[in-house]
Protein backbone atom coordinates (compact mmCIF):
# COMPACT_ATOMS: atom_id res chain seq x y z
CA UNK A 1 0.00 0.00 0.00
CA UNK A 2 2.82 2.38 0.89
CA UNK A 3 4.54 1.68 -2.44
CA UNK A 4 1.31 2.38 -4.32
CA UNK A 5 0.90 5.73 -2.57
CA UNK A 6 4.50 6.65 -3.35
CA UNK A 7 3.98 5.69 -7.00
CA UNK A 8 0.85 7.85 -7.23
CA UNK A 9 2.68 10.80 -5.64
CA UNK A 10 5.52 10.38 -8.11
CA UNK A 11 3.13 10.37 -11.07
CA UNK A 12 1.36 13.47 -9.80
CA UNK A 13 4.59 15.37 -9.19
CA UNK A 14 5.97 14.34 -12.59
CA UNK A 15 2.81 15.58 -14.25
CA UNK A 16 3.04 18.87 -12.40
CA UNK A 17 6.63 19.40 -13.48
CA UNK A 18 5.72 18.52 -17.09
CA UNK A 19 2.83 20.98 -17.04
CA UNK A 20 5.07 23.63 -15.50
CA UNK A 21 7.60 23.11 -18.28
CA UNK A 22 4.87 23.46 -20.90
CA UNK A 23 3.54 26.63 -19.34
CA UNK A 24 7.02 28.16 -19.10
CA UNK A 25 7.70 27.36 -22.75
CA UNK A 26 4.34 28.84 -23.77
CA UNK A 27 4.97 31.98 -21.75
CA UNK A 28 8.33 32.38 -23.45
CA UNK A 29 6.63 32.04 -26.82
CA UNK A 30 3.98 34.59 -25.86
CA UNK A 31 6.71 37.03 -24.83
CA UNK A 32 8.35 36.51 -28.23
CA UNK A 33 5.01 37.16 -29.94
CA UNK A 34 4.19 40.28 -27.92
CA UNK A 35 7.60 41.82 -28.58
CA UNK A 36 7.67 40.90 -32.29
CA UNK A 37 7.98 43.95 -34.53
CA UNK A 38 9.07 42.54 -37.86
CA UNK A 39 8.58 39.53 -40.14
CA UNK A 40 11.59 37.47 -38.94
CA UNK A 41 10.52 37.89 -35.32
CA UNK A 42 6.94 36.78 -36.04
CA UNK A 43 8.25 33.80 -38.00
CA UNK A 44 10.61 32.90 -35.15
CA UNK A 45 7.68 32.95 -32.72
CA UNK A 46 5.66 30.77 -35.09
CA UNK A 47 8.44 28.19 -35.34
CA UNK A 48 8.88 28.21 -31.56
CA UNK A 49 5.20 27.49 -30.96
CA UNK A 50 5.18 24.79 -33.62
CA UNK A 51 8.06 23.06 -31.81
CA UNK A 52 6.07 23.15 -28.58
CA UNK A 53 3.13 21.62 -30.42
CA UNK A 54 5.23 18.74 -31.67
CA UNK A 55 6.32 17.99 -28.11
CA UNK A 56 2.90 18.57 -26.53
CA UNK A 57 0.68 16.68 -28.92
CA UNK A 58 -2.53 17.10 -26.90
CA UNK A 59 -2.33 20.89 -26.57
CA UNK A 60 -4.13 23.09 -29.09
CA UNK A 61 -2.73 26.48 -28.09
CA UNK A 62 0.79 25.97 -29.52
CA UNK A 63 -0.69 25.28 -32.96
CA UNK A 64 -3.07 28.21 -32.54
CA UNK A 65 -0.28 30.67 -31.80
CA UNK A 66 2.01 29.18 -34.47
CA UNK A 67 -0.70 29.86 -37.06
CA UNK A 68 -1.48 33.31 -35.65
CA UNK A 69 2.16 34.42 -35.76
CA UNK A 70 2.59 33.02 -39.27
CA UNK A 71 -0.44 34.93 -40.56
CA UNK A 72 0.65 38.14 -38.83
CA UNK A 73 4.06 37.89 -40.49
CA UNK A 74 2.47 37.65 -43.95
CA UNK A 75 0.18 40.64 -43.34
CA UNK A 76 3.30 42.68 -42.65
CA UNK A 77 5.30 41.41 -45.63
CA UNK A 78 4.29 42.80 -49.03
CA UNK A 79 6.53 40.24 -50.73
CA UNK A 80 5.12 37.24 -48.87
CA UNK A 81 3.65 34.36 -50.84
CA UNK A 82 0.21 34.77 -49.26
CA UNK A 83 -1.17 31.55 -50.73
CA UNK A 84 1.73 29.56 -49.34
CA UNK A 85 1.47 31.16 -45.90
CA UNK A 86 -2.31 30.68 -45.83
CA UNK A 87 -1.83 26.99 -46.63
CA UNK A 88 0.81 26.62 -43.90
CA UNK A 89 -1.42 28.43 -41.41
CA UNK A 90 -4.43 26.31 -42.33
CA UNK A 91 -2.44 23.14 -41.67
CA UNK A 92 -1.62 24.43 -38.18
CA UNK A 93 -5.20 25.58 -37.64
CA UNK A 94 -6.47 22.13 -38.59
CA UNK A 95 -4.30 20.59 -35.87
CA UNK A 96 -5.62 23.04 -33.29
CA UNK A 97 -9.17 22.44 -34.50
CA UNK A 98 -8.80 18.66 -34.15
CA UNK A 99 -7.79 19.10 -30.51
CA UNK A 100 -10.29 21.85 -29.65
CA UNK A 101 -13.26 21.70 -32.06
CA UNK A 102 -15.92 24.40 -32.24
CA UNK A 103 -13.74 27.04 -30.65
CA UNK A 104 -14.45 30.70 -31.40
CA UNK A 105 -10.77 31.69 -31.28
CA UNK A 106 -9.83 29.08 -33.86
CA UNK A 107 -12.56 30.31 -36.21
CA UNK A 108 -11.04 33.78 -35.93
CA UNK A 109 -7.83 32.28 -37.31
CA UNK A 110 -9.78 30.60 -40.11
CA UNK A 111 -11.12 34.03 -40.99
CA UNK A 112 -7.63 35.53 -40.97
CA UNK A 113 -6.19 32.78 -43.18
CA UNK A 114 -9.04 33.12 -45.68
CA UNK A 115 -8.59 36.92 -45.70
CA UNK A 116 -4.88 36.51 -46.35
CA UNK A 117 -5.59 34.36 -49.42
CA UNK A 118 -8.35 36.75 -50.52
CA UNK A 119 -5.86 39.65 -50.65
CA UNK A 120 -4.00 37.98 -53.52
CA UNK A 121 -6.87 38.97 -55.85
CA UNK A 122 -9.94 40.29 -53.99
CA UNK A 123 -12.14 40.72 -57.06
CA UNK A 124 -11.50 37.26 -58.46
CA UNK A 125 -11.48 35.44 -55.13
CA UNK A 126 -14.42 36.97 -53.28
CA UNK A 127 -16.82 34.14 -54.12
CA UNK A 128 -14.45 31.59 -52.63
CA UNK A 129 -12.19 33.12 -49.98
CA UNK A 130 -14.40 36.10 -49.23
CA UNK A 131 -17.40 33.92 -48.49
CA UNK A 132 -15.22 31.52 -46.46
CA UNK A 133 -13.91 34.43 -44.38
CA UNK A 134 -17.43 35.73 -43.72
CA UNK A 135 -18.67 32.27 -42.74
CA UNK A 136 -15.73 31.76 -40.35
CA UNK A 137 -16.36 35.11 -38.65
CA UNK A 138 -20.08 34.39 -38.27
CA UNK A 139 -19.23 31.01 -36.75
CA UNK A 140 -16.76 32.62 -34.33
CA UNK A 141 -19.49 34.96 -33.12
CA UNK A 142 -22.06 32.20 -32.73
CA UNK A 143 -19.69 29.97 -30.75
CA UNK A 144 -18.88 32.65 -28.19
CA UNK A 145 -20.94 35.85 -28.04
CA UNK A 146 -18.56 37.27 -25.44
CA UNK A 147 -15.45 37.00 -27.63
CA UNK A 148 -14.34 40.49 -28.72
CA UNK A 149 -11.98 39.32 -31.46
CA UNK A 150 -14.55 38.56 -34.20
CA UNK A 151 -15.91 42.10 -33.87
CA UNK A 152 -12.41 43.59 -33.82
CA UNK A 153 -11.50 41.71 -37.00
CA UNK A 154 -14.75 42.76 -38.66
CA UNK A 155 -14.16 46.37 -37.63
CA UNK A 156 -10.64 46.35 -39.04
CA UNK A 157 -11.94 44.98 -42.34
CA UNK A 158 -14.67 47.63 -42.47
CA UNK A 159 -12.14 50.38 -41.83
CA UNK A 160 -10.09 49.19 -44.81
CA UNK A 161 -13.12 48.79 -47.11
CA UNK A 162 -14.62 51.76 -49.02
CA UNK A 163 -18.10 52.82 -47.93
CA UNK A 164 -19.59 52.01 -51.34
CA UNK A 165 -18.53 48.39 -50.83
CA UNK A 166 -20.10 48.04 -47.41
CA UNK A 167 -17.30 49.40 -45.25
CA UNK A 168 -16.24 52.84 -44.11
CA UNK A 169 -15.44 54.60 -40.86
CA UNK A 170 -19.06 54.87 -39.66
CA UNK A 171 -19.58 51.12 -39.78
CA UNK A 172 -16.10 50.42 -38.42
CA UNK A 173 -16.68 52.74 -35.45
CA UNK A 174 -19.77 50.82 -34.31
CA UNK A 175 -17.88 47.55 -34.54
CA UNK A 176 -14.81 48.88 -32.71
CA UNK A 177 -17.07 50.15 -29.92
CA UNK A 178 -18.76 46.75 -29.71
CA UNK A 179 -15.37 45.02 -29.61
CA UNK A 180 -14.00 47.35 -26.93
CA UNK A 181 -17.06 46.82 -24.75
CA UNK A 182 -16.50 43.08 -24.97
CA UNK A 183 -12.75 43.51 -24.31
CA UNK A 184 -13.60 45.35 -21.09
CA UNK A 185 -15.69 42.37 -19.95
CA UNK A 186 -13.60 39.52 -21.36
CA UNK A 187 -11.83 37.23 -18.91
CA UNK A 188 -9.31 34.74 -20.38
CA UNK A 189 -9.75 31.26 -18.95
CA UNK A 190 -5.99 31.02 -18.31
CA UNK A 191 -2.84 33.18 -18.68
CA UNK A 192 -2.11 31.31 -21.92
CA UNK A 193 -5.52 31.87 -23.49
CA UNK A 194 -5.82 34.30 -26.45
CA UNK A 195 -6.16 37.90 -25.28
CA UNK A 196 -4.96 39.95 -28.23
CA UNK A 197 -6.43 42.86 -30.15
CA UNK A 198 -7.52 45.48 -27.60
CA UNK A 199 -4.75 48.07 -28.24
CA UNK A 200 -5.30 47.70 -31.98
CA UNK A 201 -9.05 48.15 -31.51
CA UNK A 202 -8.43 51.37 -29.55
CA UNK A 203 -6.14 52.62 -32.30
CA UNK A 204 -8.72 51.67 -34.94
CA UNK A 205 -11.42 53.61 -33.09
CA UNK A 206 -9.17 56.68 -33.08
CA UNK A 207 -8.69 56.33 -36.84
CA UNK A 208 -12.46 56.42 -37.31
CA UNK A 209 -12.49 59.94 -35.89
CA UNK A 210 -9.69 61.30 -38.07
Amino acid sequence: MKNIILAICLLISTGMFAQSGYEKAMQRGLNMLKSAENVPQFNAASSFFETIGKNEKNQWLPYYYAAFARIESAFRDEQADKDKVAAEANALIAKADSLQPDNSEIYCLKYMAATLALLVDPAARWQSYGMAATAALDKAKSLDHSNPRPYFLEAKAALNTPEQYGGGKKKAKKLFLKALKLYSEFQPTSPLYPDWGKPQAEKGLDQCSE
